[in-house]
């Protein structure tokens, strides 16, 4: 599996796009395929210098579309489809790759609090750790650490995890300071110090910020880097004596004697060549002496603005320069003040060390498609009347997860899903009035049922006037591999048929559901909260080793608890005691399976509540399978975990039965239909 590496800034003048060149370079020795992807782009046209210097460096050959996740724009307008839609592509990329370098914002157009923990959500999402990158200028080192330390707190909170921290732009006698300061992270840190070279402005791009306009020389040599700025207060003979080389020089436009001197000095070799002569103030020199300067200074640019020299050189000091692929001089400049700055292996290790301890709900709805797009199923939805139905079957059918077929009229569905505006090609209609059908599963449900005294006129009729029964026999023929209904039927319609037809499965000790409840960080399974109202010790027991089962087949490592309104020996009563016998049967049933109880919620999910209240125990503080005592308490729960702490409910899912039937809320929404249709689909592999 590809490793990946998230870079994040806390503002816009930590200039991660160094880090994220010096990074490239030292991951091309550890691996063959080294990659650089852009979760968000500024530009909606898909333009980013940063992409377009990075790809040239990385070993990938790859489309820039392949690159890139979404846009701003699209972040603004549909934050839950652009992060959908970072993380299909974000996977695509990483499955050509060995390494990926993923370079986050820019801190161009929104707060940088957002900013950042929008990064932090992005890497959670793709699973990634994240390299925070702070600026070190203008700060004194403890103003670094906790510039670090609240970046590191916000990124946190989003649930990504830091594995490293680097202060660039350094001021090179504040390094030594600013190391021993980050030192105290007790993570891998670096000082890269500051290099003029690699992030100069142009000389253009200085001229923009003060609003100047150019007056004389070569419009190309707007172009060129700026090393250094300086304001011209002194004297021409003490002026003369501290000139550098690419300087812009600041002074008053009328101050004559300077404009003229500094033009000289430009076919001097004894003074050094200059990046240009910003003349301040709004004053212009008299057309003769304007004149004799150009004569002097030949291609030298000479810029006129309005500001005045002081207040244009401030707000030339804000401008920065960027990596891109037009100097090679500062890309060389940027590498040797990474390789100075940073001992970037260690921070290759501790990618290499990185385990993904969080599922974010998007991540694991994203590894449900997956999974279901390994084995493709069939699943039959018999409620074709229902909007949210019709436009469930168009997003499967856009995902690839699943064959689906629907029961209803083709004429009234095709004309319904044209209203809508939704795709159905990929679906297949199935008319449930088709005589053909209906007499084949009347035979078969009267054959099944004659232990009951079913007819076969009963059971056409039954048939004919059902479609959750005409469904339910579709998958019992194999004609479909699931069946989800619900959105318009009771869970009495839709389970009563999988009963009565598909019937449990050999050692189930009762047909149960669970709710897959995806939190911020992790996958809780909760059950049973939608079928058994009073289980037995017995039940409860199977439930949860079914439960268990489920858990694992998603993905969930399963420790599970048995809840109640106490902990181990600390409460009595009929309802513990129950709690407690079903404990027993499970551990006799399936010894080797972490399950503990009673547990109170907190004492099972909290790590310190649970080592307080049952040291000791495999499943206390870790519980990731919730076993409720009843179904009171289970749907009260699973419904105020939803609502209250924002997680997704993907469910009920019924357990038991020899295949699978799922029930819906009559209340889902088109995402609720969905989710279970894919893990019906998951289910039937």
């Amino acid at each position: 599996m590809a490793r990946s590496v998230y870079l994040a800034s806390a503002d816009r003048h930590a200039v991660k796009s160094i880090v994220a060149l010096g990074l490239v370079e030292e991951l091309k020795r550890w691996y063959e395929r080294v990659g650089v992807f852009r979760p968000v782009l500024r530009h909606s046209d898909g333009s980013d210098h940063i992409l377009d210097l990075l790809k040239t460096r990385d070993t990938i050959e790859a489309p820039r579309e392949a690159r890139v996740g979404a846009t701003y724009q699209h972040f603004h307008q549909a934050p839950k489809a652009a992060m959908e839609q970072v993380i299909t592509r974000f996977e695509e990329f990483k499955a050509i790759c060995d390494a990926v370098v993923i370079v986050g914002t820019d801190h161009t157009d929104v707060p940088g609090g957002e900013e950042l923990a929008l990064n932090a959500r992005i890497a959670a999402n793709l699973g990634s750790p994240v390299i925070l990158v702070v600026s070190g200028a203008r700060w004194t080192a403890p103003q670094v650490l906790t510039s670090a330390e609240l970046a590191r707190g916000v990124i946190q909170r989003e649930h990504a995890k830091v594995i490293g921290v680097v202060a660039n732009r350094c001021a090179p006698e504040d390094i030594a300071q600013i190391r021993a300061q980050l030192g105290h992270l007790d993570m891998p840190t670096a000082a890269i110090p500051d290099s003029k070279a690699a992030l100069a402005p142009t000389l253009g791009g200085v001229m923009d910020a003060i609003g100047g306009r150019l007056i004389s020389g070569d419009p190309a040599a707007l172009g060129l880097e700026v090393l250094d700025l300086s304001i011209a207060a002194q004297e021409v003979e003490h002026l003369l004596a501290h000139l550098t080389p690419r300087s812009a020089v600041f002074f008053r436009g009328d101050r004559v004697g300077v404009l003229l001197a500094l033009a000289a000095t430009q076919g001097d070799p004894n003074f050094p060549g200059l990046a240009g002569l910003i003349l301040g103030g709004g004053y212009m020199p008299d057309p003769d002496v304007m004149n004799l300067a150009r004569s002097l200074a030949g291609d030298l640019p000479i810029i006129a603005t309005h500001k005045e020299a002081f207040s244009a050189a401030a707000a030339s000091t804000l401008v920065r320069g960027r990596l891109d692929l037009s100097s090679q001089d500062k890309v060389e400049a940027a590498l040797a003040a990474f390789d100075e700055g940073m001992d970037a292996h260690h921070f290759v290790e501790e990618m290499e060390a990185f385990a993904p301890s969080v599922v974010t709900p998007l991540a694991f709805q994203r590894s449900l498609v997956e999974r279901a797009r390994r084995d493709i199923k069939k699943i039959v939805l018999p409620e074709g009347s229902d909007d949210r139905v019709l436009r469930a079957a168009a997003r499967i059918g856009a995902l690839g997860a699943a064959e689906v077929v629907i029961l209803g009229d083709a004429t009234a569905i095709a004309e319904r899903a044209a209203e809508l505006g939704i795709d159905l090609s990929a679906a297949t209609i199935q008319d449930p009035a088709d005589r053909v059908l209906i007499e084949r599963f009347a035979t078969t449900y009267a054959e099944l049922r004659a232990h009951k005294g079913v007819t076969k006129e009963q059971a056409l009729k039954k048939i004919a006037g059902s479609a959750t029964y005409f469904a339910t026999m579709m998958v019992h023929a194999g004609l479909a591999d699931g069946m989800v209904s619900g959105a318009i039927h009771t869970t009495a319609d839709t389970i009563r048929p999988a009963f009565e037809v598909i019937k449990t499965r050999p050692g189930a000790a009762v047909v149960s559901s669970v709710f897959l409840m995806a939190m911020a960080d992790r996958v809780l399974v909760f059950g049973d909260c939608a079928v058994n109202p009073n289980p037995t010790p017995a039940q409860l027991a199977g439930i949860a080793i079914d439960s268990a089962a489920t858990a694992e087949a998603f993905g969930v490592v399963p420790r599970v608890a048995l809840l109640s309104y106490s902990t181990g020996t600390s409460g009595a009563g009929p309802d513990v005691d129950a709690v407690r016998e079903a404990v027993q049967i499970a551990h006799a049933a399936a010894p080797d399976l972490p399950l503990d109880g009673p547990l109170q919620y907190d004492a099972a999910v909290v790590p310190s509540v649970g080592a307080a209240k049952l040291p000791g125990s495999p499943v206390a503080g870790q519980a990731t399978v919730l076993i409720f005592p009843d179904l009171n308490t289970g749907n009260v729960t699973y419904k105020a975990v939803q609502r209250s702490a924002g997680a997704v409910a993907i469910g009920p899912v019924l357990q038991g039965l020899r295949k699978p039937v799922n029930d819906l809320s009559r209340g889902a929404l088109v995402e609720d239909i969905v989710n279970t249709i894919i893990i019906t689909a998951c289910q039937a592999q």
